[in-house]
């Protein structure tokens, strides 16, 4: 009888290249568990333990620390090593009050250190939106979380101003909408996939081709240097109105 399900472990050389490791030190790595995060934008938190932020030399004492509650993502305690935390996601340490969002460079993933300003919101992209029965609105959000938009006259939803791949600021851990973030031109944004991956700046212009889907319209970004990128409008990732709301790694 064949096995059933995926496999448990994870080696370095398969790894997502996002993943800031070594691939030929060592044979395997720690896999995440499934979550809302494509396991190539997340990592698990025993892996940002130990490789990345060198707070432990082995897996076990990385398992520990996140054990005794001294790692948060989002403003929640992680005890899960196995944890997938991802794009976007805050991971803190009060302990030592450190505080990282977890961003995509033109190399991968990386821990972005923020301050204090920056610790108590996120900024999360609308994947999906749903009709509920009694005419209220759930924003399905790129991290798997959900929120409830009410609506006061089913027949007139003036409050349904939120369109999919826009982006909302919401406040951390109660998620209450801080800032609605329109995918159009002249918008601060991220690519997030794709060979010009980390790159951000404006968006210039947006393609809009009829019988195209909506997420493979071609995108131009423009950066602080005036070079000009394009991309999908599946990988763009807006991250203000008119200047970014959190602060970026610098492109070289």
């Amino acid at each position: 009888m064949g096995k059933k399900g995926g496999r448990r472990h994870l080696k370095r050389k398969p790894a997502p290249k996002t993943w800031p490791i070594h691939r030929k030190e060592e044979v395997w790595t720690i896999k995440p568990t499934p979550g809302p995060h494509p396991i190539s934008r997340c990592l698990p938190l025993a892996l940002i333990v130990r490789d990345i932020l060198g707070f432990a030399k082995t897996r076990k004492e990385a398992g520990t620390i996140i054990s005794q509650g001294k790692i948060r993502v989002d403003g929640k305690i992680q005890r899960e090593e196995h944890f997938p935390a991802g794009l976007m996601d805050v991971i803190s340490i009060p302990e030592i009050e450190k505080t990282y969002r977890i961003l995509l460079s033109e190399k991968g993933l990386m821990l972005h250190p923020i301050e204090t300003k920056e610790t108590g919101f996120k900024i999360c992209r609308i994947e999906n939106k749903i009709t509920l029965k009694n005419g209220h609105v759930q924003l399905e959000l790129h991290d798997g979380k959900n929120i409830r938009v009410q609506i006061e006259d089913p027949l007139k939803p003036k409050e349904d101003v939120y369109k999919t791949l826009n982006s909302l600021k919401v406040s951390l851990p109660d998620l209450e909408v801080l800032e609605h973030m329109k995918l159009d031109e002249g918008a601060p944004a991220i690519i997030v996939g794709g060979k010009n991956m980390g790159v951000h700046g404006k968006i210039v212009s947006i393609e809009r081709r009829p019988g195209q889907k909506h997420r493979n319209y071609l995108v131009t970004i423009e950066d602080k240097k005036k070079n000009r990128f394009q991309t999908i409008l599946d990988f763009v990732f807006v991250v203000g109105s008119k200047t970014p709301s959190i602060s970026l790694p610098e492109v070289d």
